[in-house]
């Protein structure tokens, strides 16, 4: 699979790109670390993001994409700069994989160069080149890329747009390599390129140059450079798997689609990916297969611990080993270490340290020399005299002081190693109680308890799974139901809300939802069913779902407090959400307008089930339909509206579970009754029973 753009690709980029010139960046924003979108707004009206995915590609798109409520410190730069900039220019440095898009307004020009190599980078300048601010800092043998640093691209490759058919053929006729590695890296055109050109000339990338007709070669290669490009998605036997602005030879037997642009096929390919960029930084940020990232249980953190101090240990111990071995080595071979120091101390006064570092090049014996310590790297001889093991000696010092500097430094490792002995001791009696802590709550049925960084996203809001898997989210007051409409609802998703004043706005997602976890951690035991959140599940939303979905929404209204039993709840699509309020009327805060024809359910049945669950690793208490909780879930309780005053739920929950009351509490929709209880309350009465 491609995975990265060529040179030509950008090529063709940067001349689609030119029809954007003219257009303003009202937007910038930083969805993932590696990822920044510019929201241009065109001078004929209409938005279309600009997606800049450092080291890998440049395009534009107009799919929906939830966007960082805020925003990250480089997004934060580009805004202060480029916020109503307009776009004045996008070049392809030289033919390298640099595009420089220039900007420009009432403060001045500014360039925003895209590095689409490597790791790559997205680097904003001034007009002068003086770099504001880069993606990332980095550091390179030719250049530095720093706040304050004037830019420098990466050294210029060869542009095959400067060649003439004499310099072409005197550039290939110079090479040493076939033809195949002479066009893709001294011609800078890279292996699809060079590869679909030796295969239209009927060569083989193996054919030495001398063998080859470069008439053919070059006007194959003009072809390419100068003809008529549009945009070629080619897929293969997992889908899609590489974008091209033409047919190339070696894939015209490949099944491909057509497209206006090379953005456009490249949007279709990698655009839902990139869309979902903003679930995988969170999700990511959670991942429990990090160590010491995310969140873990005691157990495993102090087994983490304890793994990382018997190796820090048995470093220790190599050490030491190495640095009295070395010593040893220096003692034995007095003679020969002598003679280096005088010879080297001797070279330095006639010649200087500028002198000793050439001629050191021809002796076998030292490695390399250090003017500013003094010192130098010899080789110290093994049992049959050859150069053997390295040992750093300063020429100011005896034989004897650099022999006891390894011996010192040896013992300087050991007195290290007795406090990691204890630390290690202390580490194995902690995990001990820690493993009868957590043997004990899982006698009582409370479940592993696990620390954590930072909730999962959803958990900011009210949530469910549907028995299809969708996610299922509603604001808990008027700024999350902004949070919902604005970042949770998208092209494909349902919008429900319950017919009555003070509803929460609820987002039914089509793509994002939740999958079985078919390798959860060893904390979350068999009895708890696993899933992990997932940005892209099988199934449609269809009605049935919709229905199932609509409980939830009532019963995460005031209806479930108001002693009604049933109620009613209707559904549309996100284009008939609107915040623009009629003429002479105000929509408030966590308020929507709906327009259009609406889908109703009504007398829907208030109650739930309310069951242990496990999402990306953590222990969760998850509500449902009574349904889905009681075929999914092996402890639950069925709950309706009652007297029970929801504080008092959650303790007892709280005091058999383990889960924190804050987690529990937001689940719980209100004043309860529980009507069934599986094992999720009384967990030991159940078991007996059993």
């Amino acid at each position: 699979m491609k995975t990265v753009m060529s040179g030509l690709d950008l090529r063709a980029i940067a001349l689609e790109l030119s029809q954007m010139v003219g257009s303003h960046c009202k937007k910038c924003y930083q969805p993932h670390y590696e990822q920044v979108v510019l929201r241009l707004r065109a001078k004929s009206g209409g938005n279309t993001d600009l997606v800049l995915v450092r080291g890998k590609r440049v395009y534009t798109s107009q799919r929906d994409r939830p966007m960082p409520q805020y925003p990250a410190p480089f997004a934060m730069v580009l805004r202060k700069v480029l916020t109503n900039a307009r776009l004045q220019g996008v070049e392809q440095v030289g033919f390298d994989r640099v595009l420089r898009f220039i900007f420009e307004n009432s403060h001045g020009t500014f360039h925003l160069y895209v590095e689409v190599f490597r790791d790559g980078n997205i680097i904003l300048t001034d007009g002068d080149d003086l770099i504001i601010q880069p993606l990332t800092h980095a550091t390179y043998a030719d250049r530095t890329l720093k706040k304050g640093v004037t830019y420098a691209p990466p050294p210029a490759a060869r542009n095959p747009y400067e060649l003439d058919f004499e310099s072409f053929s005197d550039l290939m006729k110079s090479s040493d390599k076939n033809l195949g590695r002479t066009l893709g890296g001294v011609l800078n055109l890279g292996g699809g390129i060079s590869g679909a050109i030796c295969a239209e000339t009927d060569n083989d990338a193996d054919t030495a140059i001398e063998d080859t007709n470069l008439s053919e070669v070059w006007e194959s290669l003009q072809s390419m450079l100068h003809g008529e490009w549009k945009g070629y998605l080619f897929s293969g036997k997992d889908g899609y798997e590489q974008a091209w602005p033409m047919v190339l030879t070696t894939l015209q037997d490949m099944k491909y689609k057509e497209y206006d642009t090379m953005c456009e096929a490249v949007d279709e390919w990698l655009g839902p990916h990139d869309a979902h960029a903003l679930a995988r930084r969170e999700a990511e940020a959670l991942d429990v297969a990090a160590p010491g990232r995310g969140h873990s249980t005691d157990v495993e953190r102090l087994e983490r611990r304890l793994a990382q101090q018997e190796k820090a240990l048995e470093g220790f111990a190599i050490k030491v080993e190495k640095q009295q071995e070395i010593g040893h080595l220096i003692q034995n071979n007095w003679t020969h270490v002598e003679q280096l120091l005088e010879q080297v101390n001797t070279a330095v006064e006639n010649m200087s340290w500028d002198g000793v570092k050439k001629a050191v090049k021809d002796i076998e014996w030292i490695q390399s020399v250090n003017a500013a310590d003094r010192s130098f790297v010899a080789f110290l001889p093994d049992e049959e005299g050859k150069p053997g093991k390295q040992a750093t000696l300063y020429v100011d010092e005896s034989v004897h002081q650099n022999a006891q500097r390894f011996f010192q430094a040896g013992r300087k490792q050991k007195d290290k190693s007795a406090g990691a002995i204890q630390a290690l001791e202390d580490t194995k009696l902690e995990l001990e109680r820690a493993k009868k802590k957590q043997a004990k709550r899982e006698a009582s049925g409370q479940v592993a308890k696990v620390k954590r960084a930072k909730r999962l996203w959803f958990e900011n809001h009210k949530w469910t799974m549907l028995p299809s898997g969708h996610l299922m989210v509603g604001g808990r007051d008027a700024k999350g139901n902004d949070s919902i409409v604005k970042k949770h609802l998208s092209l494909g998703d349902r919008y429900l809300h319950a017919d009555m004043h003070g509803a929460p706005s609820c987002s039914l997602r089509n793509n994002q939802g939740f999958i079985v976890d078919t390798q959860p951690p060893a904390h979350i035991g068999d009895e708890m069913p696993a899933f992990r959140l997932v940005d892209k599940i099988e199934a449609d939303i269809d009605d049935e779902t919709t229905e199932l979905a609509a409980t939830m929404a009532l019963a995460w209204s005031r209806a479930w407090n108001g002693g009604g039993a049933h109620g009613t709840v209707y559904w549309v699509k996100p284009g008939q959400v609107s915040k623009s309020a009629e003429t002479g009327e105000y929509v408030g805060k966590g308020a929507f307008v709906i327009r259009g024809q609406r889908t109703w359910y009504k007398d829907i049945d208030l109650r739930l089930g309310i069951g242990l669950v496990a999402i990306n690793g953590i222990p969760l208490l998850m509500a449902s339909t009574i349904d889905h909780i009681a075929d999914i879930c092996n402890r639950y309780i069925v709950v309706t509206p009652g007297r029970e005053k929801k504080e008092s739920i959650a303790n007892k929950i709280y005091k058999s579970t383990g889960l924190a009351v804050d987690d529990i509490l937001p689940i719980l929709p209100g004043n309860c009754e529980i009507i069934e209880d599986v094992g999720l309350i009384n967990f030991k009465k159940s078991n007996t029973d059993e």
